[in-house]
């Protein structure tokens, strides 16, 4: 079966077919750098981590960017409030979106550009659209003419009438269905010169020129949150098209975070931050939580979901730490056929995991059974399936972190030992040893719990 995804733009499934042959090329909006990171913001960083690793895995070449927006209203906003320069704050919160991406295993992308790196290109794109009929300067302002292009409305399905840029006044639209592409200058805002004197650029062109300029007028695929397809990515089309590049052959789009049914937004207030939440689960809890569910549907934000999911990860783990006890190391195995053909039916996380977990399973019973081969061997698999979603819990990523973690891994293995000895002696019918084992690791402030995948264990108050 080969890779298909699900395309905005063609409203289907359709099969991955490359421009170039072994080479897959993506662009991805990343973040607009105005505040700390909140959980809404990291789901699509996740999300296209596992389709960058899952392409890279089916032999191709990734060339993977992610820009930064570094230069917007929000952020000009923001910084005036707090009393500091733009660009420091917008310096300050690029790097706290670049430790939430580290700390939750994201890989770091081919590139990372910065919006206000490419202002000579956006001047360029510009001058290209006023020359094809596509553009026009009022005021010191540019502005992209929406009637110009036949097509424009098609990602989204908006009927031109009735178009609604939501953006902030400016003054010389011909029509108020045009969108910017460049503000006029104001007085103690940041500028750049241009032909049509000083200003700065607007949202939709720095994307349009930064993706182009690096990864040329057409590539493989455009992601992002279901929040940007309009008006952005409509009008990253519009301005792609109206300078004669044919941009992104597919669009995917991933589900939002919500709280109460409404998407995670600061303004709304209704956000959890990324500090926040490593101060409740781990970076790779957390990781498999926002990266379990599919890329393209909602995650519905609870804390008894959150740690449903980082329950279910250490049981995970717990497997893998156990079969190492036994053997003293596991390596990475073959991918089972039906977690293959999950991932390539459109990035088919959940069914994925669900071959994740039955590999546990049988791993468990495996080392109940005292098969230590068969245990190696799903382990081995488990490593790899794991690996592939970001949360392989023998890489380093995740062994090292937490200052308690190097502890916490000695303690699993004298707690291990306990429980394998406790499994002995019920299999062997001897329940007074099997109780016995139970209620000193009680005392000890151990907490056993007999689930399907085996016996897991906790600290007391510990999540």
């Amino acid at each position: 079966m080969s890779l298909r995804l699900y395309d905005t733009a063609a409203r289907d499934v359709r099969d991955f077919t490359p421009l170039r042959a072994g080479e897959a090329s993506i662009y991805l909006c990343g973040a607009t750098v105005q505040g700390v990171p909140h959980i809404g913001h990291v789901r699509s960083g996740i999300a296209f981590d596992v389709l960058r690793r899952w392409l890279a895995h089916r032999g191709y070449d990734v060339l993977f960017l992610r820009n930064v927006t570094d230069i917007d209203d929000k952020i000009l906003s923001k910084a005036a409030d707090a009393g500091r320069p733009w660009w420091e704050w917008a310096a300050t919160h690029e790097r706290a979106f670049a430790d939430a991406y580290r700390a939750l295993g994201v890989l770091a992308p081919s590139a990372e550009p910065r919006a206000t790196g490419f202002i000579t290109q956006m001047v360029t794109y510009m001058q290209r659209l006023i020359d094809r009929g596509h553009a026009y300067c009022a005021d010191g302002n540019v502005y992209f003419d929406v009637r110009s292009l036949p097509d424009y409305g098609a990602l989204s399905g908006h009927r031109l009438d009735d178009v609604h840029q939501g953006e902030s006044a400016g003054t010389g639209k011909r029509d108020d269905r045009d969108f910017t592409l460049w503000k006029a200058a104001k007085p103690g805002e940041p500028s750049w010169p241009t032909p049509w004197g000083d200003g700065r650029p607007g949202w939709h062109l720095e994307c349009s020129a930064m993706a182009t300029s690096l990864l040329g007028g057409e590539f493989d695929i455009h992601c992002g949150g279901m929040d940007l397809i309009f008006p952005h990515h409509e009008n990253e089309i519009a301005q792609a098209h109206g300078a004669g590049d044919g941009f992104a052959a597919y669009w995917l789009h991933n589900g939002w975070v919500t709280m109460g049914g409404e998407k995670m937004s600061k303004s709304l207030g209704n956000v959890v931050s990324i500090p926040a939440m490593l101060q409740r689960v781990r970076a790779v809890e957390l990781r498999y939580y926002l990266g379990s569910a599919h890329y393209r549907s909602m995650i519905e934000y609870s804390e008894g979901a959150l740690h449903d999911a980082a329950a279910a990860y250490r049981r995970v783990e717990s497997f893998v730490q156990r079969v190492v006890s036994r053997v003293g190391e596991v390596s990475v195995g073959d991918l089972p056929d039906d977690f293959v053909a999950a991932l390539d039916d459109d990035l088919g996380v959940p069914a994925a995991i669900a071959v994740l977990h039955n590999t546990v399973r049988v791993g468990n019973t495996a080392l109940e059974s005292g098969d230590t081969v068969g245990a190696l061997v799903a382990a081995a698999s488990v490593r790899a399936m794991a690996g592939i979603l970001g949360v392989d819990p023998l890489d380093p990523q995740w062994v090292s972190v937490g200052d308690d973690s190097p502890a916490i891994e000695a303690l699993d293995v004298l707690v291990r030992a306990e429980l394998d000895r406790r499994a002995t002696a019920r299999a062997d019918k001897d329940y007074a040893t099997a109780d016995a084992v139970r209620d000193r690791l009680a005392q000890a402030g151990v907490e056993v719990t007999d689930t399907p995948d085996g016996a897991q264990w906790n600290l007391k108050g510990r999540n």
